[in-house]
């Protein structure tokens, strides 16, 4: 579902980075949300693509997700 989110305890201590680079989803994320375009993070982070932040993004909509539970 999300191939190019990575999870390595030796790289950022297992944070969620992006195709195991030393980038955080966290960092994509924040950028974002602070008002930065995709083009801003990708020259701000070269070795990204644009389907590297849509995927941070997707990754950050499903970790907040809201389920509904039955009492």
């Amino acid at each position: 579902m999300f191939d190019r989110i990575s999870f390595d305890p030796m790289i950022m201590g297992g944070r969620a980075c992006i195709r195991g680079m030393r980038i955080p989803v966290s960092v994509i994320v924040s950028q974002i949300a602070h008002g930065a375009s995709t083009d801003e993070v990708l020259a701000e982070y070269p070795d990204l693509e644009a389907e590297d932040v849509q995927q941070a993004l997707e990754y950050a909509a499903w970790l907040t997700r809201e389920e509904v539970r039955s009492a």
